[in-house]
């Protein structure tokens, strides 16, 4: 567990999370899942299986309603503990009370419309609103609910409020909601949930509280034809590591995301790209109201100079040849805007070098060109960095600084990446 700098602030500790710290047998984190009266209280389900197989004890607290969407022997058969949604039951343990003050984590999945009202309000008619106010260790909110009921100004204004206390609520995923409305609203993947609440249990600081931060992530694809693209090897797993580890350290997070094939992380609000230029046509304005940037995107250097617009057929000649033109240098372009005026642009700017050979020269002549504050310089190759889980680095520094990162999860190398942009942000 990462120990809090100088400066940061650290979750509070919940009574059960003290008791864990004692000598002796460990005892399995305690976790109350929450769940709201939506048509998505099917895929708490799966939430709570995620937990349940990785050594949690989890206690599902339901609403009234959200029982009418799945009901009680589900929870009580998956989770092995008792459920109860009325603080009549059991009276004689004070659960309204006990659940609450005896949890490591809180986590609500869907949080409705309903739910983050009476949240905000302090109102307390169940036991899952009686335990929101008991509890005393992090507490995670996912909103789930049509797009129209998540952007209403009374909506907005109670997820300020509960943000401002602390509480964590994840952005609501853009997809299919009830019926065949579509829009923002949609409950994040459950497996992107279960990932927030691990890094959120994992003890990460929330020096990154309120920070704007833009990622990019994957590989550009520069087409050849309607078929065939230039691309490389990067699978976004480095970028999306990073946004995970950012929103759980309570960062506002954009994904430019690049040809990438795995879901969004819980709470990022996530932008599709496929080519350099559409790349850097989203960080560029993302950047703009950014207090940092993460290039961790393999950009393609080069474009195909002329795109067919029909396949390229293969004949008995030989085929023509491809000319290419230089991608513009979105790393170096970030740089430059914010050297042209005071305050222009991101205030920390952290470029990736994927290099073969001659890593750590290479990486320093990149860092001099590129004008960004750190630069996370990685060896790459045969199961090397693109594609794999674990990740090594050295961290260049504009002030002369140098860190080295051994290898071990990318998410470990992400924590690292943000330990430095958050003492260059304080």
């Amino acid at each position: 567990m990462r120990t809090p700098g100088e400066g940061e602030t650290a979750f509070p500790s919940s009574p059960a999370a003290a008791e864990q710290a004692l000598p002796g047998p460990r005892r399995r984190p305690s976790v109350v899942l929450g769940v709201g009266g939506g048509i998505a209280a099917y895929k708490a389900c799966e939430l709570l299986r995620l937990f349940t197989e990785s050594g949690h004890d989890v206690r599902v607290v339901p609403t009234r309603q959200a029982l009418r969407f799945v009901g009680e022997p589900t929870w009580a058969a998956l989770s092995g503990n008792p459920v109860a949604a009325d603080v009549w039951e059991s009276v004689h343990e004070v659960p309204h009370v006990r659940i609450g003050q005896g949890a490591d984590l809180v986590v609500v999945a869907p949080a409705t419309a309903d739910l983050l009202a009476r949240a905000a309000h302090g109102l307390a008619d169940d036991l899952l609103t009686n335990t929101l106010l008991t509890a005393r260790c992090p507490v995670v909110l996912a909103p789930a609910m049509h797009t129209e009921m998540w952007e209403h100004p009374a909506t907005r204004a109670n997820v300020a409020t509960l943000r401002e206390r602390g509480t964590l609520v994840v952005e609501p995923a853009v997809g299919r909601l009830t019926g065949a409305d579509t829009g923002r609203g949609r409950l994040p993947d459950p497996v992107e949930i279960f990932e927030f609440c691990r890094g959120v249990l994992a003890g990460r600081p929330a020096d990154l509280g309120g920070r704007r931060l833009v990622i990019s992530a994957g590989g550009t694809r520069e087409a050849i034809d309607p078929v065939r693209f230039l691309g490389n090897r990067s699978s976004g797993l480095q970028g999306y590591a990073l946004a995970r580890t950012a929103l759980a350290r309570g960062a506002r997070v954009t994904l430019v995301a690049a040809n990438v094939s795995l879901p969004d992380p819980a709470g990022a609000t996530v932008v599709r790209v496929e080519s350099a230029l559409e790349l850097r046509e989203a960080v560029l304005k993302a950047a703009k109201e950014a207090d940092a940037v993460v290039m961790a995107a393999a950009v393609a250097d080069f474009r195909p100079a002329r795109r067919s617009g029909s396949k390229v057929k293969k004949t008995s000649a030989d085929p023509d040849p491809i000319y290419l033109v230089k991608n513009p240098d979105i790393l170096a372009e970030l740089g430059e805007r914010r050297r042209q005026g005071e305050g222009l642009g991101p205030r920390v700017i952290v470029g990736f070098a994927a290099e073969t050979d001659d890593v750590l020269a290479n990486g320093r002549a990149k860092l001099a060109r590129k004008g960004c504050d750190l630069l996370v310089v990685n060896q790459v190759g045969e199961n090397l960095a693109f594609g794999t889980p674990d990740n090594a680095a050295v961290v260049l520094a504009a002030d002369g600084d140098q860190v080295e990162i051994p290898l071990g999860p990318k998410e470990a190398l992400a924590d690292v990446v943000w330990d430095l942009v958050a003492e260059r942000l304080a």
